[in-house]
């Protein structure tokens, strides 16, 4: 069987903050709202940047963000490499390649994802992501 989606988001060392960050990456590539909205904090605090968007404050605008990314009609596959995973006290923060496959086209995302514990669980309080240009050999 299959783990839940939050399975392990109420531990609160880094192992919880990973399956956190984890649990994200399933539900935009399920473009499962419920367990997105499971998954953020809902107040004004939280911050949302998608690539080419502007910046996204509050659950409102973030949750309507993620809505509009679920309603198009093509999968999303990502491959995460190069995660790293950082926590001072209650924050962490993980950094990530998102190598996304749509269809048959490509792109990579560097994406900044948020944690603070808080209440017993992780909650996720912010998302970045920005577009990864092409390069056009190694060293450039």
């Amino acid at each position: 069987m299959a783990p839940e989606p939050l399975e392990g988001i109420d531990q609160p060392d880094d192992g919880g903050a990973l399956a956190a960050h984890r649990a994200f990456y399933a539900a935009f590539e399920a473009r499962d709202l419920d367990a997105m909205s499971d998954l953020w904090r809902h107040d004004a605090a939280v911050t949302c940047v998608h690539p080419g968007w502007p910046a996204l404050h509050g659950w409102a605008s973030v949750a309507a963000s993620w809505a509009s990314l679920f309603g198009g009609s093509e999968r999303l596959q990502f491959i995460l490499t190069d995660e790293r995973l950082h926590r001072v006290g209650d924050v962490c923060w993980a950094t990530v390649d998102e190598n996304i496959i749509q269809g048959a086209h490509g792109a990579t995302v560097n994406a900044l994802n948020v944690f603070e514990w808080s209440d017993g669980r992780w909650w996720m309080v912010a998302h970045h992501g920005s577009p990864v240009a092409a390069r056009g050999g190694e060293g450039q």
